[in-house]
């Protein structure tokens, strides 16, 4: 800590000095209004929680740990989010499984292997207009092509249908993020590699993607939240926002391509309902959706944090 204090320090020297010990007023100013809207911003998120947590209290007065362990009812007073958690995490399992591996896989060929050409240049520029495009329509994709052409597969309207979906909005994000760590390792690292007579994927293994891996991890953790919080893609490829069934002893393919809900269609489906009690559980739902989103990014953090330490 002394080192960075004293590094400091002499950084502030040599800049007075450059500037003649005069004092940057824009630049003072220009902090200022940052630091402003930082309290802005955390000022508003505030009130929503506040507003969030004083609507949802009642319910968890009232029912307590039995709101998260009851299924879908047509009732206020019985409706619970289980089934909509355990939705939540099948299809952010259908991404960790399909859409990390190959948007990382992809981010590698192109920032690794593929030359500098017109056609690889137009290939990135189109990823980067596919990680704008609006939720919505990645919903129509997945309604078009999982859950009406692979219907054999998929078992139309179902959990496959939503998982691929959310998997395919992702894949941009995880792309893109993934380049931009693979561009900030030092040439020299590659160069030193190569020097001792390391292959290419021997480089891009033992050398490149370690360097990278914190970058990648953090790609990783937005894309779950991302996919987490999706709500639109869901509604279009069958996500339940009524009463779903358990359907009794399925098997795991059973399951999979039988119907499903989500926490975010039952936050949908609950903020639709006329009542007060309705408007309660909807608030009470999006408190437990911060709390399974912040439980899912601390593992990816701390998983992150122990790769880090390893290399």
């Amino acid at each position: 800590m002394s080192t960075i204090a004293a590094t400091e320090s002499t950084r502030r020297t040599v800049e007075l000095a450059l500037r003649g010990r005069r004092i940057d007023v824009r630049g003072r100013a220009f902090q200022a209004l940052l630091l402003l809207t930082l309290f802005i911003s955390l000022g508003f998120l505030l009130v929503l929680l506040w507003t969030t947590w004083t609507t949802a209290q009642p319910v968890f007065t009232d029912r307590g740990w039995d709101f998260v362990r009851s299924d879908v009812s047509s009732l206020a007073s019985r409706a619970g989010v289980w089934q909509g958690i355990v939705g939540s995490l099948i299809l952010t399992g259908f991404v960790v499984f399909v859409a990390l591996p190959l948007g990382v896989a992809a981010a590698i060929y192109l920032e690794e292997y593929a030359r500098d050409t017109a056609l690889n240049r137009l290939l990135i520029a189109n990823i980067r207009n596919l990680a704008g495009v609006p939720s919505v329509v990645y919903g129509i994709l997945g309604l078009v092509v999982f859950a009406q052409a692979l219907r054999g597969i998929s078992g139309g309207l179902s959990y496959i249908s939503g998982g691929l979906t959310l998997a395919v909005l992702v894949i941009p994000i995880v792309i893109l993020v993934t380049m931009e760590s693979l561009r900030a390792v030092p040439a020299s690292i590659r160069e030193a590699a190569y020097g001792v007579g390391a292959t290419r994927w021997e480089v891009v293994r033992s050398h490149v993607l370690p360097y990278a891996a914190p970058g990648v991890f953090t790609g990783a953790i937005l894309s779950l939240a991302r996919a987490f919080g999706e709500t639109a893609p869901l509604l279009l490829v069958g996500a339940v926002t009524g009463y779903i069934s358990t359907g009794g002893d399925r098997g795991l393919i059973d399951t999979l391509q039988g119907r499903f809900t989500a926490l975010p269609t039952l936050i949908f489906s609950f903020s639709r309902q006329i009542g007060d009690d309705w408007r309660a559980n909807a608030a009470a739902a999006i408190l437990v959706l911060l709390v399974v989103i912040l439980a899912v990014n601390a593992v990816a953090i701390v998983l992150r944090n122990r790769y880090e330490r390893k290399w």
